[in-house]
């Protein structure tokens, strides 16, 4: 009997080691395999990763392969990337029916670097023709459909830049008038390129996601500047030459619209990790 039963735990012996192997690698009731994909970074996590070895800071801009690096990255995200579903956005054509233009931002990460906002704009509403005072910005379209104009400054010796009569205004040259309908690819403006004054009118419901290096900063003196523009032909008759050459505006610094309406929510989304 006592033979038996000391066989009996010899046999049992191995089992139980291997069950103790199991237990090891399901820790928590899953593989290990399945918990490395769980600890895989999401997509927005990756973005932010590259946003931090991109931007250095006030002053500076962008290396061209940095530029086409995040550019790809921005180019794949999508509207459940940062937590966002297009049902949300499909209810807001009742809210621009009855009136509500307000345009909402979510400020998912901000620094001294760089910020990381997503905007909504409700059908019809407008963001102003603003400026980006030393910025690079990228701007990636998630869902709906958009206008857009932007402006770059003419060339000071440009001739027509010289003397209109109205000595607020300043020769801008036309750099986008288009439509963007998501999914789109990503744009970039620059400092004094790309057209760093831009406008946005959303033809339907649509989200962007922005990513700003550096920030908008009073103290620094990075501030948004909100202009009108005017038909070139108002202050310059056009010459043949002319008519053939860049396509030319007026900018006149102007104070914030009144009718601007844009207010801050909290961002919901999958969180990201600054370590």
């Amino acid at each position: 009997m006592g033979a038996g039963a000391a066989g009996l735990d010899v046999a049992g012996a191995v089992p139980a080691k291997r069950r103790r192997a199991l237990a090891a690698k399901t820790r928590g009731g899953r593989p290990r395999q399945a918990r490395r994909r769980a600890q895989r970074p999401t997509a927005l996590q990756r973005l932010f990763r590259a946003c931090r070895a991109v931007f250095k800071g006030p002053g500076t801009v962008p290396a061209p392969p940095k530029v086409a690096l995040l550019r790809a990255m921005l180019d794949r995200m999508r509207l459940e990337d940062v937590g966002l579903s297009p049902h949300r956005f499909i209810r807001t054509r009742d809210n621009a029916a009855q009136g509500n233009l307000t345009i909402t931002q979510r400020i998912i990460y901000k620094s001294n670097n760089f910020s990381m906002v997503i905007f909504h704009l409700p059908q019809n509403a407008v963001i102003p023709l603003h400026n980006h005072p030393g910025m690079t910005v990228f701007s990636k379209p998630l869902i709906g459909s958009m206008h857009v104009k932007s402006y770059d400054w003419a060339d000071p010796d440009y001739p027509a830049a010289l003397s209109p009569d109205d000595q607020q205004l300043r020769l801008a040259e036309l750099v986008v008038d288009d439509v963007f309908t998501a999914p789109c690819d990503t744009s970039v403006l620059y400092p004094t390129a790309g057209g760093n004054m831009h406008q946005f009118t959303a033809i339907a419901p649509c989200a962007i996601l922005d990513i700003l290096g550096p920030p908008y900063s009073i103290e620094e003196d990075r501030d948004c500047t909100y202009y009108a523009d005017v038909p070139y032909s108002s202050q310059h008759p056009m010459t043949d030459n002319e008519q053939e050459g860049p396509r030319l505006a007026w900018l006149k610094e102007v104070e914030m619209p009144g009718d601007l309406e844009m207010c801050t929510v909290l961002y919901t989304g999958p969180p990201i990790s600054d370590r």
